[in-house]
């Protein structure tokens, strides 16, 4: 009996305790979610897109039919013609590729289709194998820039894939 005194029973927190700590817990998670996010969101918009279309004497349906031109001189970028050509492995699969080039300073409509010549011409030399994949994808973009750069002598700065489909 004795060695029953001398334990001393240990109190377990109440049922009350737990949850007023968790929902305590909860909130303050809730708080700084909602002040990490709102640190971290972009800024709203100025206007809203419906009332920017309005303000432009458009309708709500409006905004379908507004086409963005990214090829401009005002930009310096020239959209060349959509290029499509057989693969040289396997000889049946087809690709079509629609490019951009960004010119320093004012573009050259002739170089732009010299460009895209020769890019034609080494579309018809890539095997299926070269292009598979996220890598051989971006092995295709490092090839295009380096051939863009070295028929341009430097005035493309970059080139931009639209549209890269095999079929």
């Amino acid at each position: 009996m004795a060695d029953e005194e001398e334990v001393v029973e240990k109190k377990k927190p109440t049922l009350v305790i737990t949850i007023a700590a968790i929902a305590g817990l909860t909130l303050l998670a809730a708080g700084g979610g909602w002040f990490l996010g709102n640190m971290l969101a972009p800024p709203p918009a100025e206007k809203p897109a419906e009332e920017v279309v309005k303000a432009e004497g458009g309708t709500e349906g409006g905004a379908a039919e507004v086409v963005p031109h990214i090829s401009t001189e005002a930009n310096g970028v020239v959209l060349l013609d959509p290029i499509t050509s057989n693969l040289a492995y396997p000889s049946d699969n087809r690709v079509r590729l629609e490019v951009a080039l960004m010119f320093k300073g004012v573009p050259d409509v002739k170089l732009a289709e010299e460009i895209h010549q020769d890019i034609l011409a080494y579309m018809r030399t890539v095997s299926l194998q070269q292009v598979q994949g996220p890598r051989g994808f971006q092995y295709l973009r490092e090839d295009l820039q380096e051939r863009v750069d070295l028929r341009s002598e430097g005035r493309v700065t970059n080139v931009m894939f639209r549209t890269f489909v095999i079929e």
